[in-house]
């Protein structure tokens, strides 16, 4: 069960730690590695969520996983994890600590989403056009291709929602017939 304010102390904590260190940008990649090692491995999620592994086990299997790929603070705090019992929040607090990292560099994530995949300039042009129309300097921009949204595209900008794409307007055509507004407008 999610539990975002335990992965936001953790993710805290870590981030503190590694800037008392000198080591947020490798933690960092370590996040981001983690994350992705999340997304996109069921088994290694499936072993992190599994109360019937024993930690021991949990901890050899993890180091074995992310030998050489993450720093020696990244690895201790993932043991501590696991002995605290806190592992199945790991994908969680990656996360919150890729949000806490943005937040302290001054990076904006701006989603969008398309119906097909969109070109290195298209990306170039629309970061250009927020970084214009804001006071956003650095900008993560990422991409979802979705093609239920027909053409066009749906735009994310924090708490700001710009929806330009062909499905939203024909939910709202289609609203409009429903309610019969055009039958009074030609009377």
């Amino acid at each position: 069960m999610p539990n975002p304010r335990l992965a936001a102390r953790y993710a805290k904590s870590l981030i503190d730690l590694a800037n008392e260190r000198n080591q947020v940008e490798t933690v960092y990649k370590d996040m981001l590695y983690l994350q992705a090692l999340c997304k996109e491995s069921r088994d290694f999620l499936a072993l992190m969520r599994s109360p019937v592994v024993k930690a021991d086990k949990k901890v050899a299997i993890v180091l074995a996983v992310t030998k050489g790929k993450i720093s020696e603070l990244t690895d201790a705090f993932n043991r501590l994890m696991i002995t605290k019992g806190r592992e199945s929040y790991l994908p969680e607090i990656s996360s919150a600590f890729v949000e806490q990292y943005n937040k302290q560099k001054g990076i904006h994530t701006v989603k969008l989403t398309t119906a097909v995949p969109v070109t290195e300039e298209v990306k170039q042009q629309i970061i250009g056009q927020v970084q214009k129309q804001s006071n956003m300097n650095s900008i993560d921009l990422k991409t979802i291709v979705n093609e239920d949204i027909i053409g066009g595209f749906v735009l994310e900008i924090g708490d700001q929602l710009v929806d330009a794409s062909i499905a939203y307007d024909l939910n709202k055509i289609k609203s409009q017939f429903m309610n019969n507004d055009f039958i009074y407008k030609i009377r």
